[in-house]
């Protein structure tokens, strides 16, 4: 997947089909000049329907797809044929998408499952045809209920990813490479901020052919709640990994406030984010030698599982992995 084709966040303007006419209608026949109502019933107009599909990775096929329509039920007819219903439209999207009106924070759905699916907007009713109206005092009704309108509007849809472990921390920490190196994603990887543009996906092997997923989301910066930088676009993919990884250099100047001001970015953006599960990663230690890790694990942040980590000599990776398989199974 090319990262520069990686969209996550879609506009798209959706209209559910109109039902169908009833049908004003009377039997006639060769030997029954004035037969009774039999008109038909109307079909519904098409649904809009997202469906969930494993093998999708973004919402790029939906990008230049800025309206979608779905089939119009098709009129009664006489002999109390029922018109057609509209053709449904299957949008099918990857696990993690959530949909919601323009302009609005309700989630109207969440495909979080292969082959899920919710209906968006429902096709309009089909009306109902005249011999539903017939009675012994109007036994000859010349009128039959029009089709309902369908639903319409702009919807946003927008992937958050499904990962196991979210790896955290300022541009430049080492998350690509950590990615690169534990699973066989191929993040773009330079020493410089801001490489990753995009959230990467990696499924990162385990003993005994366990497995879980690690997502190297693009860095925080200082005021990324607000929208500075990558900011918004990029936080809300945190939301939906079960554990969050920190990953801080072990060159950085005080490792304490590095991870305070993360903790405070995640606050500012949603609260909830704190009641995860953390694990924090000191990076790049091949850069350090054995008195400086012993002098910086005297200062170390409380109350969080701590591991020093090179991804360049491998060193303690395993431990890594150790630690997040147990984090992510330990009882709540």
């Amino acid at each position: 997947m090319a990262e520069t084709n990686f969209i996550d966040y879609v506009k798209v303007h959706l209209r559910s089909g109109k039902g169908g006419a009833g049908s004003v209608h009377f039997l006639r026949a060769k030997y029954i000049p004035r037969g009774g109502p039999d008109g038909g019933d109307g079909g519904r107009g098409g649904h809009i329907i997202l469906k969930g599909n494993a093998q999708l990775w973004t919402l790029l096929h939906l990008k230049y797809k800025r309206h979608i329509r779905a089939g119009d039920g098709e009129p009664g007819r006489g002999a109390l044929q029922h018109g057609a219903n509209g053709k449904d439209v299957i949008l099918e999207v990857p696990l993690g998408t959530v949909a919601r009106r323009d302009g609005s924070d309700e989630i109207l759905a969440e495909i979080t499952e292969d082959g899920e699916e919710k209906v968006l907007l429902r096709g309009g009713k089909g009306g109902l045809g005249n011999d539903h109206f017939k009675s012994p005092v109007n036994q000859a009704p010349k009128y039959a209920q029009p089709g309902e309108p369908g639903e319409e509007g702009w919807f946003i849809l927008e992937l958050k990813l499904l990962a196991d472990v979210g790896l955290v921390g300022f541009p430049n920490a080492g998350k690509s490479t950590l990615l690169s190196v534990v699973s066989a994603a191929k993040p773009k990887i330079a020493d410089y901020p801001f490489t990753t543009l995009v959230p990467n996906l990696g499924i990162v092997p385990y003993r005994n052919n366990r497995s879980f997923v690690m997502a190297d989301i693009p860095g925080i910066i200082e005021g990324a709640a607000e929208g500075k930088g990558l900011g918004l676009r990029f936080l809300r993919h945190i939301e939906r990994n079960s554990v969050l990884l920190f990953m801080i250099p072990i060159d950085t100047s005080d490792i304490v406030k590095e991870y305070q001001i993360l903790l405070g970015e995640l606050e500012k953006y949603n609260p909830e984010l704190l009641d995860k599960k953390r694990v924090l990663a000191i990076t790049k230690t091949d850069l350090a030698d054995r008195e400086i890790i012993t002098e910086t694990s005297r200062n170390l942040p409380q109350g969080i599982n701590t591991v020093f980590i090179s991804s360049v000599t491998g060193y303690n990776i395993d431990r890594l992995k150790d630690i997040l398989w147990e984090t992510l199974n330990e009882k709540e």
